[in-house]
């Protein structure tokens, strides 16, 4: 059976490989899967404080992206360079050389720590070893040692549960309490939430896992197990092993993944609406849907619930979508055009349509021509462009739908659904284009990347969200039984509107910011697999 580890630092705190160089070793070392857990950052939180002493809560499956968690990561960080300026004035007045702005730039882009400091001295020739740094000049107690400000364990497994994340005791035995002080340590914890309890770990005996294992049981907490692999700065530790004997089972995996996607087990009894976006979402690089999300697709639409596209595409090319891909028995509706229609697929039959006022389709043209910048828009079966350009055949090509050239695209459709503006020459022009548009005409449009090659400009009363409640009204299924699956920025209305969200791994970090969960995997590796279990 392969082994995972838990517990694991980058370059990004006090480790010394980078997060690419831990997943080559991690394959290297036949790993099924390892958390990257540093210091004071989006994947790990360090340093709270319980009876004079550090302790360390491990926050799994945390949405980085979240508002709230990023505010106190940076509080966080804030308060340890504050600390680090005045251990750098203490090791000055002890006699080291050592300027803190060309001591941090040794090394950029790290959460500075005194493994840090023992690094540079021992680069410097002050010590040997980072034995003797600690012993020396920065260990606690020691004349260069500062403390830091803390927060409680408490707290902090609070601010990852508030976050989505599972909270688990790091560690537990290198805290040094009596048996009696430690549970009581965990019997708090756990009154405010504490999921889980690091088991197993490098420097443990076996008396020292037979008592967590013991606690874990009593306080009904999940194991967990890590190295605690900090590279060269921990010689002689090694991913995954440990000192060569640890083995942390795969199987812990599964109930960590079950106690995240507590919150969104649909009741079975209930039939739910699922919104799939689709490029980037339910189909993968190659346009398709992966063999084994289909199959979980196809089980969830038998236990009665209903399958909705919720596309920026146009209406025709979804349905070219469901005709190549066989899944028209099981799709109900499409909203397409970023909202703009509302489709029956059963009926046949557009049930709602939005479209942009002429006098707004005239700026939107204007701006993009100003720019020289590339635009279209659409009737119900092709695009409509004036020029032939290398984005529109890369745009045709891409949905799948043939183009018209015609003099004035306002004139052949004043009121269209949409207009998409592409420039491959120089893209960084979108971001003109879209400021453009959005001074001159306001509240009135929404301006948004489906991805960094397409800016679309639809009317205000549309968007993907609009749709999900009208699609919901229509259905008369409520509203609180709406789940959404989605990637893009053109998305996030939709996720706001759904009752309970997802945004995918691959997923732009706007998304994710939004989003009530995010995915396992990436749309090219079943991503979607594991919430679309919980249907079938």
């Amino acid at each position: 059976m392969q082994a995972i580890d838990l517990h694991v630092h980058s370059t990004f705190s006090d480790g010394t490989l980078t997060p690419t160089e831990l997943v080559d070793l991690a394959i290297k070392s036949n790993l099924e899967a390892f958390a990257l857990t540093d210091h004071d950052t989006t994947d790990g939180i360090e340093d709270t404080e319980y009876k004079k002493k550090d302790i360390h809560i491990l926050g799994y499956y945390i949405n980085p992206y979240n508002e709230k968690f990023s505010k106190k990561v940076v509080e966080f960080r804030n308060s340890r360079e504050i600390r680090n300026q005045k251990m750098c004035k203490k090791l000055q007045g002890l006699g080291i050389d050592i300027d803190y702005d060309s001591f941090v730039a040794q090394f950029p882009d790290s959460v500075i720590t005194r493994a840090h400091y023992a690094k540079y001295m021992i680069s410097k020739g002050i010590v040997k070893s980072i034995d003797e740094a600690f012993d020396t000049y920065i260990g606690d107690n020691c004349p260069g040692f500062v403390p830091r400000e803390k927060i409680s364990p408490a707290k902090a497994v609070s601010l990852i549960l508030s976050c989505g994340g599972i909270p688990v005791l790091a560690h537990p035995i290198l805290y040094k309490f009596s048996d009696r002080d430690l549970e009581t340590l965990v019997a708090d914890l756990s009154r405010v939430g504490l999921k889980g309890i690091e088991t197993i770990y490098s420097t443990y005996s076996s008396k020292d896992e037979k008592l967590i294992r013991k606690l874990a049981s009593k306080y009904r907490l999940m194991i967990t197990g890590g190295s605690d692999f900090h590279g060269s700065n921990k010689p002689n530790l090694s991913l995954g092993c440990g000192h060569g004997d640890l083995y942390i089972p795969a199987k812990l995996l599964p109930p960590l993944k079950k106690a995240y996607l507590k919150g969104f087990v649909p009741n079975k009894a209930i039939h739910s609406a699922l919104f799939f976006d689709l490029d980037g979402t339910l189909l993968n690089d190659e346009k398709i849907i992966t063999p084994i999300t289909k199959a979980l697709l196809i089980k969830a639409c038998e236990n009665g619930h209903k399958f909705i596209i919720n596309t920026g595409r146009p209406l025709a090319s979804a349905l070219k979508i469901v005709e190549r891909l066989s899944i028209g028995d099981i799709t109900d509706y499409i909203a397409a055009f970023n909202g703009g229609v509302v489709y029956d697929c059963k009926k046949g039959e557009i049930l709602e349509k939005v479209t942009l006022k002429k006098e707004y389709s005239e700026i939107v043209k204007k701006t993009a021509k100003k720019y020289g910048c590339h635009f279209h828009t659409y009737s119900d079966y092709e695009i409509l462009s004036e020029k032939k350009t290398k984005e529109l055949e890369y745009y045709s090509n891409y949905v799948s739908l043939p183009y018209r050239l015609v003099r004035n695209v306002i004139k052949e459709e004043p009121t269209p659904y949409k207009f998409l503006i592409m420039n491959f020459d120089k893209p960084e022009k979108l971001k003109k284009v879209r400021e453009s548009i959005e001074k001159e005409l306001g509240n009135k449009v929404f301006c948004i990347f489906s991805c960094d090659k397409f800016l679309e400009v639809i009317p205000r009363e549309s968007g993907k969200g609009n749709a999900l409640k009208a699609i919901m009204k229509i259905s008369g299924i409520k509203e609180s039984h709406s789940y959404a699956f989605a990637d893009e920025e053109n998305d996030i209305t939709l996720l706001q509107a759904a009752s309970n969200s997802v945004c995918m791994m691959n997923g732009n970090p706007k998304l994710k910011a939004v989003s009530d969960y995010i995915t396992f995997r990436d749309n090219n590796s079943d991503g979607l697999a594991d919430f679309l279990e919980l249907f079938s």
